[in-house]
């Protein structure tokens, strides 16, 4: 192996133009590899598709070429250059009218005898099978379907050849390449004017997926999963369709659909007889930011039909969400039967201007992003008699969004909380300030004095913040009773203050614009807390919720935020039970969680190189009576937040000193993990 590695680097390198391990992320395994091993492996896949041609036996033949990520031809069989080549074709028409494809090739699938439906066949979308592949050359070939279209099959119609394909590299690697291209062309040769232009990108699926992909993972294209997700594939299992507008909304709504909460799963039956079961499926952010998905979060990459949510109203597409909506009898549905969608978008407009009506826009306006709202910002303009044992004057300044003042004594809420010290929180006050602070109505600022005095051994910066919110009542356009008790908050406001010495600001671990790229709108306790540089000032290596816990559920539950988060995160994937019992002793398991995204991207949460070893020193240790061992340095409770098997426990446990005269546990963790290590962070999570 080796001499052959030597031979084709030696032939190939002047000719190819193969890119260094460093040009790759530190987060990507290609990254490690030696250049000679670079120019081996021939990192990546690529799939294009020259030309479609459909002869007189009706054989579709797909003219195709196989690339790496330098754009070099690859083997498909895996002889000239490593890894071999699998490559799965689709093919389906496109009805510009039901903006819905049809696939050519398809499968018949058939429950078996123990079933709880016996013997029901079903003809689903598929890929074609065993068709015949011609090699040309390294690189290029041929692929003619088995599958036979229709003698009377249209040519008209635009008609799209998908495929998926997969390079298995896991023996040189570790790693498996994916690539997905779709090619739409008319059979009769002519210009192709009508064509199936994303409702949404794949780039909105990634912001919480990372990326999407399913069977397997080589499918990770909407489109190409557009080709056999329709109407014309059901699930003979369950009678479900798999109708990519419907089974999407069923997945992502999950445990609110009001099918599932009635009692009845949400399943679909998948290969193998694998029951995929969606009913603990929770949506990271309110299910009505349907322009997130549909739109995306970039507004100048909106796809082309991006305005099919809202303007293309169906039974199908709405009862997928609303499925306790009886069409047929009119049950649950104002506008009463309904035999066809014809009549849909009469009551359903697209956007009528108002909020909280039957449009479809209006009908999904979030409360917390409603027009009617003022808007409310905050900022700490000062702090003074901020010295050991004194109680600290706090003045913030708040305003709505025309910029008018705010008497903040006078919202629903108004808590000041000061914290410290940065390098590792330990202390936590929050006091109500409503109805005790000073608003000054010159400049426009309100002054509270805390009735705590700071610790007499308080020492480094400390953080002053606030949670403020009011309540407010929003009205319906549709007639209905107005809308009670809505909670608008403000971002949480940060002021670092210096106790001793020069102010030092928290490090950034995470931010909460990374939160929101999933999550929305970070809004927790009530959503009046949004702010991650606040979560940490009570989420602090010694909490834990033994204020609301029972004491006959004892040992209480850190609430440590790099082991909360991790945890919570990690969910379904947990070894140990991780339960936090909140406000007014609710009772929050987190074991369910299923955390859509791949939890090896550590910077997609984190801040720079936050994650990597080592740490910055004199981080306080975390308070972990529920774990294998108590207190945990702060690298051991990060880790042990995704990794809480024993073994791993037991790992840490031994590679932790205690040395005398210190409380802080010494970690040898980046003796192996740390960056440049055998074992580094980024090394071991890269992908």
């Amino acid at each position: 192996m080796l001499l052959r590695r030597l031979l084709l680097g030696a032939v190939l390198a002047p000719f190819l133009s193969i890119p260094s391990p460093r040009q790759f992320s530190i987060d990507q395994r290609e990254h490690y590899l030696t250049n000679d091993d670079v120019i081996f492996i021939r990192p990546g896949l690529k799939v294009a598709v020259n030309s479609v041609t459909i002869g007189s036996d009706r054989k579709p033949v797909v003219d195709f070429t196989l690339t790496d990520g330098a754009d070099q031809p690859i083997d498909r069989l895996g002889k000239v250059t490593p890894g071999p080549v699998a490559l799965s074709f689709v093919l389906s028409w496109y009805n510009p009218d039901t903006r819905q494809y049809t696939a050519y090739t398809t499968r018949v699938q058939t429950t078996p005898a123990n079933s709880p439906h016996p013997n029901v066949s079903a003809v689903q979308a598929s890929n074609d099978a065993g068709g015949t592949f011609t090699d040309l050359e390294t690189g290029h070939g041929r692929y003619t379907f088995r599958t036979v279209l229709p003698a009377n099959f249209d040519q008209t119609k635009t008609t799209t050849s998908g495929i998926y394909a997969t390079r298995d590299l896991t023996a040189e690697l570790g790693k498996t390449y994916f690539a997905n291209t779709e090619f739409d062309f008319r059979p009769d040769g002519q210009k192709v004017t009508e064509t199936w232009a994303k409702i949404n990108q794949n780039t909105s699926c990634n912001n919480c997926h990372d990326p999407l992909q399913a069977h397997g993972g080589a499918r990770q294209d909407v489109k190409l999963c557009a080709l056999c997700h329709q109407p014309q594939t059901v699930d003979p299992d369950t009678g479900n369709t798999v109708d990519f507008k419907v089974m999407i909304h069923k997945i992502h709504m999950g445990s609110s659909l009001p099918s599932v909460k009635a009692g009845t799963p949400y399943q679909i039956i998948g290969f193998g007889q694998s029951v995929n079961d969606f009913s603990t499926v929770v949506f990271p952010q309110d299910i009505r930011n349907c322009a997130n998905c549909h739109e995306g979060t970039n507004p100048a990459a909106k796809p082309a039909q991006s305005f099919a949510w809202y303007t293309y109203p169906s039974r199908a597409a709405c009862g997928s969400c609303h499925d306790d909506i009886n069409f047929a009898t009119g049950a649950n549905h104002p506008g009463g039967p309904q035999a066809d969608d014809s009549a849909c978008a009469a009551c359903h407009t697209p956007d009528s201007g108002h909020e909280f009506d039957a449009s479809i826009k209006g009908g999904h306006t979030i409360e917390t992003k409603s027009a009617q709202l003022k808007g409310l910002a905050a900022a700490v303009v000062g702090v003074s008699n901020v010295k050991p044992g004194q109680k600290p004057t706090a003045v913030f300044k708040v305003t709505n969004g025309d910029g008018s003042a705010v008497d903040a004594s006078k919202l629903s809420t108004f808590a000041p909380i000061i914290g410290g010290p940065t390098r590792s929180y330990r202390t936590a006050i929050r006091e109500s300030a409503v109805g005790k602070a000073t608003f000054d109505s010159t400049a426009g600022t309100t002054s509270y004095t805390f009735a705590t005095a700071l610790p007499a051994d308080a020492t480094g910066t400390w953080t002053v913040s606030a949670d403020l919110f009011r309540t407010v009542t929003l009205k319906r356009a549709d007639g209905k009773p107005d809308i009670t008790g809505v909670r608008e908050a403000g971002i949480n406001p940060i002021l670092y203050a210096a106790i001793t010495g020069t102010a030092a600001p928290r490090r950034a671990v995470v931010t909460r614009a990374q939160c929101n790229v999933c999550h929305d709108d970070l809004a927790l306790h009530g959503g009046q807390r949004k702010n991650t540089e606040e979560c940490v000032i009570c989420h602090n290596p010694v909490a834990d919720d033994s204020s609301q816990r029972p004491a006959s559920a004892n040992p209480p539950e850190s609430i440590s935020f790099q082991r909360l988060i991790h945890r919570i995160h990690s969910g379904e994937n947990l070894t140990q039970d991780f339960t936090i019992y909140g406000f007014g002793g609710s009772v929050n398991n987190f074991n369910d969680i299923r955390f859509p995204g791949d939890r090896r991207d550590c910077a997609k949460c984190h801040a720079g190189t936050s994650h990597l070893l080592p740490l910055p020193s004199a981080i306080d240790p975390v308070v972990t009576l529920r774990d294998y061992f108590s207190p945990q340095g702060p690298a051991t409770a990060a880790c042990l937040g995704c990794h809480d098997s024993r073994d791993v426990a037991a790992h840490a446990f031994t590679n932790t000193a205690n040395f005398p005269g210190s409380n802080i546990p010494a970690e040898a963790c980046a003796t192996c993990h740390g960056t440049g290590a055998d074992f580094d962070v980024a090394k071991v999570h890269a992908r």
